[in-house]
């Protein structure tokens, strides 16, 4: 390849790459279902729900959001300044494919250790409120975990990206790209039956009439569904939630054992059925696209940035730093996309149960039981909301209750 290709390949890529990342993600999110009133909290919650509502974000944001802003300035810190490559040569070993590992698990377990205060005293919040009914010990073991299943997740991207530098010092960023395109399409598949096990046990849900009913409501849907799976939350939290995950042979619908102790059969139904909303969307495989076009995208980007510096191993902490900024940047378009996403499949549970009743008074019961934030800040919002918030979702559920001539009457006043 030319001096001259060699330039404006990369770009002509990142270009085509970039545009086709927008396309998937205009033409696979939902922009409009229905006209919504403004969200109005009073209507649905008492003083004394609000009022418990704002007194936990109030003592718990303040050690959430200063672990979140040091999770993100540890690693950009080091990685933007000489500390990155002094770190990298303060391990005293000739092998690069060793020394990178290390160096990823050491700036993750010391970043991990810095927010070990600020992280507690969200845990503490947590369980004063009784949100939390882990023990310390299992929150030590999940942190572990997570740490080593993030180090060895950057670690193998960090050995791909630099191995392959070495081997093609101008072209890696193609094979590293559809590399990255195929990592992300395997995880999405292998996620469910191989991260998921790491934090919960999940058990399929005992024979009699819940099952019956939530297995006729996938059929109905036209959804196939091979089992509904109870994960062990209990051990854990008080708060209430399902998923799906996966795709194909790996589709998983799974409730949290929370959800079935003292929660109504007709909520539970539409649990299930916004669950099923997202496997009847194919909503997974959707996110998965993008996934893999942005990893593409991304790699792209590194060529544009790094070139034939990828092939220093000295700047693996400087790769790290990149990839939490282009991260912690992208975090507002997909939580767009996301709340855009949860937005429909709420509007397909109305669909499918015709119970626009019962789903506001889930809305409630959940955003009470999770302590979720109903009036966030609009860069909270922004930042963090994967979801409508409670009154948003209240607000759909009776606006599609008025176009199918129904009402819903406000929920402080029963």
């Amino acid at each position: 390849m030319s001096e001259s290709a060699a330039r404006w390949v990369p770009r002509a890529s990142a270009l085509v790459l970039a545009v086709a990342l927008v396309l998937a993600i205009v033409v696979t999110t939902p922009w409009h279902l229905i006209d919504l009133p403004r969200p109005e909290t009073a209507l649905d919650f008492t003083p004394a729900e609000i009022g418990r509502q704002n007194a936990f974000r109030h003592e718990l944001l303040p050690w959430s959001t200063t672990s979140w802003v040091l999770a993100v300035l540890v690693p950009l810190v080091i990685g933007f300044s000489p500390l990155g490559p002094r770190l990298y040569d303060a391990i005293r070993l000739r092998r690069w494919w060793i020394v990178v590992p290390l160096l990823v698990a050491g700036l993750g377990l010391l970043t991990s250790l810095i927010t070990v205060p600020t992280d507690v005293m969200a845990e503490r919040v947590s369980r004063k409120y009784g949100l939390s009914v882990q023990d310390w010990g299992l929150w030590t073991r999940d942190r572990a975990v997570n740490w080593l299943l993030m180090s060895f997740a950057l670690a193998v991207v960090a050995l791909g990206l630099i191995g392959l530098a070495k081997r093609w010092r101008q072209g890696w960023w193609l094979p590293a790209a559809i590399a990255a395109a195929v990592l992300v399409l395997g995880v999405s598949f292998a996620y469910p039956v191989l991260v998921e096990p790491r934090f919960n046990s999940f058990t399929s849900m005992p024979a009699g009439a819940l099952r019956d009913d939530l297995m006729k409501l996938a059929a109905d849907d036209g959804v196939p569904v091979k089992d509904v799976l109870v994960a062990d939350a209990s051990k854990r939290t008080t708060a209430l939630n399902a998923y799906v995950s996966g795709f194909g042979s790996t589709r998983r619908l799974v409730v949290y054992d929370t959800l079935l102790k003292d929660t109504p059969t007709a909520q539970i139904r539409l649990v299930v059925a916004h669950e099923l909303g997202h496997a009847a969307e194919d909503d997974v495989l959707h996110g998965t696209l993008i996934g893999v076009l942005g990893a593409a995208f991304a790699v792209t980007l590194l060529k544009l940035l790094l070139g034939a510096r990828m092939a220093d191993p000295r700047r693996t902490a400087m790769l790290l730093a990149l990839i939490v900024a282009g991260t912690t940047l992208a975090s507002p378009v997909q939580n767009l996309v996301s709340r855009k996403i949860e937005a429909r499949a709420d509007y397909h549970s109305l669909q499918l149960t015709n119970d626009p009743q019962d789903f506001v008074a889930m809305q409630h019961d959940l955003a009470v039981t999770n302590i979720s934030g109903l009036d966030p800040s609009r860069w909270r919002y922004w930042m963090f909301a994967t979801h409508p918030t409670a009154p948003e979702r209240i607000a759909m559920g009776r606006a599609w209750a008025t176009a199918h001539g129904e009402t819903v009457p406000p929920l402080v006043d029963r």
